[in-house]
């Protein structure tokens, strides 16, 4: 399984036949969003940020297919020539470019109305772009603290008004891979290897694994808003010191991202539409 979160930003190189023949790179852009079929299930492809034209001039974004292209020690190559982009990749996948969607960065919740954080990663097979596990989280500092829902495709019930939707056990997930479950872990393996230096661990050390890695990931799972109320708790019983809130201007990708989530409920489903709202929330 591959991580779309890791291609992110990836150069991508087409081949070319070089002067003397020999064949070489070149770059043709950034990966920046990832596509998936109208169904939500499969990733169809990529898009590719283009550099400016002498800096000023904007390009459209290119799409590539999932299936063409290798990944590199540079980046992405592809592997299909004229096929492997916009139009004829379109074509020759049955695409329906109008109805595709954009998961990375939308809001998530349960049929039932239980709003979880929104999608920050795609775990999917490589070769047929089948998704397998949508990560949903807040962005900030309470996901570093308690990780992510790693939430199964099976579990996925469709969009509508800006919100992916799915299964109500989703709420029930266990997060995973925050800093306090591992806080957690090498508290027990800490106690189990010497009972001694467990003791001395002390009541204080105790309280802020539990109050931070169990009862904060119980209820952080469940709601995006007890996240950020969980965030406040654990500070509290851990010491963690707080984070000043980052000012607007220079926002990072990530938020850029949910921006769009937000934006989505407003345009619809429809890929083409939104692509400049994108392109605006990620200046």
């Amino acid at each position: 399984m591959l991580r779309v979160g890791k291609l992110y930003r990836l150069h991508v190189y087409d081949k070319k036949e070089g002067r003397s023949g020999k064949e070489k790179l070149k770059s043709l852009g950034r990966v920046h969003m990832t596509v998936f079929a109208p169904d939500g299930r499969h990733v169809v492809g990529f898009t590719i940020t283009q550099p400016d034209i002498a800096g000023m001039v904007k390009r459209p974004d290119l799409f590539i297919a999932y299936d063409a292209f290798e990944v590199g020690e540079r980046g992405l190559v592809a592997t299909k020539g004229k096929e492997s982009f916009d139009d004829a990749a379109r074509k020759r996948l049955g695409i329906d470019w109008d109805s595709c969607i954009i998961w990375c960065g939308m809001d998530a919740k349960t049929t039932d109305g239980k709003e979880l954080g929104y999608i920050d990663d795609v775990a999917y097979d490589p070769a047929t772009g089948e998704a397998q596990t949508f990560y949903v989280g807040d962005g900030g500092l309470s996901q570093k603290l308690v990780g992510t829902v790693e939430i199964p495709v099976s579990m996925l019930r469709g969009y509508k008004k800006g919100f992916m939707l799915v299964d109500p056990a989703a709420a029930e997930l266990a997060l995973n891979g925050g800093l306090a479950a591992k806080a957690g872990e090498d508290f027990a393996k800490a106690k189990v290897a010497s009972k001694e230096g467990a003791a001395k661990a002390g009541k204080a050390a105790t309280e802020a694994v539990d109050k931070g890695s169990h009862e904060l990931g119980r209820a952080i799972s469940r709601t995006a808003k007890a996240m950020e109320e969980s965030k406040e708790e654990f500070e509290k019983a851990s010491g963690t010191p707080k984070k000043k809130p980052s000012a607007k201007k220079g926002a990072s990708g990530q938020e850029a991202a949910r921006a769009v989530g937000k934006q989505l409920g407003k345009m619809g489903s429809m890929f083409g539409s939104f692509m400049d709202e994108y392109k605006k929330a990620s200046k």
